[in-house]
């Protein structure tokens, strides 16, 4: 795929994937989705790449959802009109929000958030299954679903509630205001706000603590753990399935190299890939 909306480059293990339409706020649209779950699709075959980090072009994150068709931007009848394709029946529609945050969940890859400016909207509920979020001082964030006139999209109250809390999140999504970085951080939407020059340096910096210093695979499944955990409603689904990962594990090279790596001192060569190493049930999961 030729990329019209995103601009994508990897360098020392790590993927910058960059929103790229300044000229409109890198507003979100179908082709945007589409661009960035075959960048998340190569992310995933490239065991070269070992985290990925999200920003935007220009002064913004992402302004939303492009607003080019007017009244009807949120009508799927609109859209099967523009697209050709037929219209889902209710029990069928997937919003677009959505299909790209359930990517953006199964990545076998950590993703970090560097928010440089305004992400509202689907701009904001993008960040929501990634695994560290930090943003700039200008950054500016809003669930504004109501002040819309729809409801919310992207999973978010699923995940929105799980980060911030339950009543943060019923503001947030009741009143559709814009809060700043401060409020942000206060609420645990952002671990951390630093100043816009120095966003992906520190984002960078996070990502290679991560890609030089731990395995691919183990990292991998530990996200599938931690995300996975959410719903089980006791520890006891958590001891079970660690149990199942750590009998795989105990077992791996990985698992003899970071012993060893440490009992003599010296950096660990960890050899599993994620293309080729990772468990069964991680295999099947569905991508989207």
């Amino acid at each position: 795929m030729e990329y019209e909306q995103i601009a994508a480059e990897a360098k020392d293990g790590i993927l910058t994937i960059r929103l790229d339409r300044p000229d409109r706020m890198n507003a979100y649209t179908f082709r945007m989705r589409e661009e960035i779950c075959h960048a998340l699709d190569r992310a995933d075959a490239d065991d070269d790449v070992r985290v990925v980090v999200f920003t935007g072009s220009g002064r913004a994150y992402c302004a939303g959802a492009d607003l080019e068709m007017g009244a009807r931007t949120f009508d799927p009848t609109a859209h099967s009109e523009v697209t050709g394709e037929p219209e889902d029946s209710p029990d069928d529609f997937r919003d677009d929000g959505g299909r790209l945050v359930m990517r953006l969940f199964r990545s076998t890859k950590p993703l970090i958030a560097a928010v440089n400016g305004p992400a509202v909207g689907v701009g904001a509920t993008m960040t929501l299954p990634m695994d560290i979020r930090i943003c700039a001082e200008e950054a500016r964030f809003g669930f504004v679903f109501a002040r819309r006139g729809i409801t919310p999209d992207g999973c978010s109250t699923w995940f929105l509630p799980k980060v911030v809390g339950i009543d943060r999140a019923l503001e947030w999504c009741f009143t559709g205001r814009v809060f700043d970085a401060a409020e942000a951080l206060e609420s645990r939407l952002v671990r951390e706000v630093v100043p816009g020059a120095q966003l992906l340096d520190r984002a960078y910096e996070i990502a290679r603590s991560i890609a030089e210093r731990t395995p691919a695979v183990a990292v991998a499944v530990t996200r599938a753990l931690l995300w996975g955990m959410q719903t089980e409603p006791d520890p006891w689904a958590a001891h079970r399935i660690e149990s199942r990962a750590l009998h795989w594990a105990g077992q791996s090279e990985d698992a003899r190299e970071g012993v060893l790596a440490f009992l003599e001192k010296r950096p660990p060569h960890f050899g599993l890939r994620v293309s080729s190493d990772l468990p069964d049930e991680l295999r099947s999961w569905p991508t989207e």
